[in-house]
């Protein structure tokens, strides 16, 4: 028994260590890419260790370099505000969902549940945003179509204030003189930690990988996001490839288009990846209690 038991803590250590390799190793292979000379990946292809070394494929973007860190800016502006909003608006409906005594509890249950599985697609909301709310190249584009929450955010809130904020607590609370909103922030909101930092980095993935939004929603370059700008970028290089004749020279022979491609794709993902373990530890408990008391 014990010697099964020791095979099976291998063998998940294993796996693991397995699916990890083919979650970090294609990274690694963009990065390496993204500082590989352009005729040598032509020539080569990629791999792990560069054939020979270049930057110029950061150097031609450094030239954009006003434009990225405008663009920067816009993306952190939307992920902070979008995720703080989100996760406000998520709790603030979840926690009367998770209360028993709330009126019409069912029926706005089914009503959050049908928003998971239909939507009324982009011709409407469209023109709903565009021309209802008037959202069009305004910051707000980036922030309230489709990202700002989801009723699978709030019914996994809801799941976690229902079966992990002991009810005693509550009526203590209000035993003591405090309102539902006072409830709410003072005592809910601390011990929710987990779930909140789940659905947080949920929704901050989910700004800052955005690009949807900003192709249509936003025509005025202040308002790209770092997706957007590099989805422009890489046009205008795939547009300067197409019409680029065969008697080229300088500097348009030597552009590094694939190159440039790996390093917008580390440009764009690196932030976020860096921030990732500081979440971890919530992000990891709060998706067992999602799952095990669903």
């Amino acid at each position: 028994m014990k010697s099964e038991s020791r095979f099976l803590t291998w063998f998940s250590h294993l796996s693991l260590l397995i699916f990890a390799a083919v979650c970090v190793i294609p990274f690694i292979l963009l990065i390496s890419a993204s500082f590989t000379d352009q005729n040598a990946l032509v020539a080569y292809g990629y791999s792990f260790i560069p054939k020979l070394f270049s930057t110029a494929a950061y150097e031609y973007l450094y030239y954009r370099g006003a434009d990225i860190l405008r663009a920067y800016g816009v993306t952190v502006f939307i992920t902070v505000v979008g995720t703080a909003a989100g996760l406000t608006i998520s709790g603030l409906l979840a926690y009367p969902l998770a209360r028993s005594e709330m009126p019409a509890r069912n029926t706005i249950m089914f009503l959050v549940f049908f928003t998971v599985l239909f939507n009324g697609g982009l011709v409407p909301t469209y023109l709903i945003y565009t021309q209802l709310f008037g959202i069009k190249n305004t910051i707000w584009a980036l922030i309230i179509p489709g990202l700002l929450t989801n009723g699978f955010y709030i019914l996994l809130i809801r799941t976690f204030f229902q079966n992990s904020i002991p009810k005693e607590l509550i009526e203590s609370a209000h035993l003591d003189g405090a309102g539902e909103y006072r409830t709410f922030w003072s005592v809910v909101i601390p011990l929710s930690a987990p779930v909140l930092a789940t659905v947080g980095l949920f929704t901050a993935i989910a700004y800052w990988n955005d690009w949807q939004n900003g192709m249509v929603y936003i025509t005025k370059p202040e308002y790209y996001s770092i997706q957007n700008l590099l989805n422009r970028i890489m046009q205008d290089i795939q547009f300067i490839r197409s019409n680029m004749s065969s008697n080229a020279t300088g500097v348009m022979q030597q552009m590094p288009t694939d190159s440039v491609k790996m390093a917008m794709a580390v440009i764009g993902a690196l932030p976020i990846l860096a921030a990732y373990p500081f979440f971890q530890k919530y992000f990891i408990k709060g998706i067992m209690i999602g799952a095990v008391k669903g």
